[in-house]
């Protein structure tokens, strides 16, 4: 059953009757914007803490729709949030989707951002705040990707494998989708193209291993003597008819003694010591005579340490619940700032998601881009 809930959007509904919760939270920045939102000081003691602006940057389709708010200075830390009506995604997908753009090249920095629950005090907002998910670019010299972190019994949990990292050319927005499903699959969409589809079990650390490494010292847990792990092995009827036939010519020697090299004229034997000739490659080394080799019948396979069940693992089918989301929030260094976010949105229907990504591809059809 889908719940009902104000409009979080500051636009109140005036039809007298209650709007279905399809929308958690939406944001253009549009008038007002400032109210819904606070910004950190958590760096503002040690003057790194970096300011916001309303921009619409060097390029833009519609300078007044195309505005959002942008990191304003260089090697800064920034910090906003926004809180909306707490909600928890028990038994439907959730879809957080946001637009950035990066101005310049951010040479070392994120521009991802952070969701959890309620804020008691936004101003405190920054790294040591706990969040269920974190998602979005990050970038740090060579190293690029988009983060996909999963909070869990208080552990933050970065996938086993990067995700595409999608932020390139300057002055180029992108559209970072997320859909996290109650089958604890998440899909991640980047302009409207998949990039990520997959378990939380297989692909994320969340759950202690199924099983493990026997490690009692098992005297019948070792490697058998008679255990066969070389696949391949020489043909025992090969092996007498190449020694029969082995031409009598045939050199083995790959280093021989340079003939053609002559003692020093000035040579002093008991100086330098006795004079020896020096090596050098064997223009007829022809290799080693070898035997065919075969498929070896009794090979058994790489022996592998006998493994056991994991007392510790526990199954939990419930990885993508989170009981409490009340606040999304940009928590970023940048060593270059000027990115710009916008059109953000917080919603289980995926119709009231695609309306803010037709908004991405009215903007990048737009002339000059």
């Amino acid at each position: 059953m889908t719940d009902l809930v104000a409009d979080t959007r500051g636009s109140p509904d005036t039809s007298g009757s209650p709007l279905l919760r399809l929308v958690y939270f939406a944001e253009t920045f549009g008038s007002g914007w400032e109210d819904r939102w606070s910004s950190s000081e958590w760096k503002k003691s040690d003057g790194t803490q970096g300011t916001w602006k309303l921009s619409a940057g060097k390029w833009f389709g519609d300078e007044a729709e195309d505005q959002g708010i942008q990191t304003a200075e260089d090697s800064r830390f920034f910090g906003l949030s926004a809180g909306f009506e707490s909600f928890s995604n028990a038994g439907k997908e959730l879809i957080i989707q946001y637009q950035a753009k990066y101005e310049k090249d951010i040479e070392c920095g994120g521009g991802y951002v952070k969701i959890g629950p309620k804020l008691s005090d936004p101003k405190t907002f920054g790294d040591p705040t706990p969040y269920n998910i974190m998602f979005g670019p990050d970038k740090c010299g060579y190293t690029k990707r988009t983060h996909l972190i999963f909070s869990y019994k208080g552990k933050n949990v970065l996938k086993k494998s990067d995700l595409a990292y999608k932020q390139e050319g300057e002055g180029t927005s992108h559209v970072y989708r997320l859909v996290l499903k109650p089958d604890n699959t998440a899909r991640v969409e980047i302009d409207g193209e998949k990039i990520y589809e997959g378990s939380l079990k297989e692909d994320w650390e969340l759950l202690a291993p199924k099983e493990r490494v026997n490690e009692i010292k098992d005297p019948e847990d070792k490697k058998p003597s008679d255990w066969v792990d070389d696949s391949m092995m020489d043909d025992p009827e090969d092996r007498r008819e190449r020694l029969d036939k082995k031409p009598e010519n045939w050199v083995e020697e790959k280093r021989i003694v340079d003939s053609k090299a002559k003692k020093p004229d000035d040579w002093d034997d008991e100086e330098d010591g006795e004079w020896e000739a020096p090596m050098i490659d064997n223009p007829d080394y022809k290799g080693e005579w070898t035997v065919k080799r075969i498929s070896n019948p009794a090979y058994k396979g790489i022996w592998e340490a006998k493994k056991i069940a994991n007392p510790d693992f526990v199954d939990d089918d419930s990885l993508y619940k989170y009981d409490d989301f009340g606040f999304i929030g940009f928590d970023l260094w940048q060593v270059k700032g000027n990115t710009i976010f916008d059109n953000i949105i917080i919603t289980d229907e995926v119709s009231e998601a695609d309306k803010f990504l037709q908004k991405w591809k009215t903007l990048s059809e737009a002339p000059g881009f």
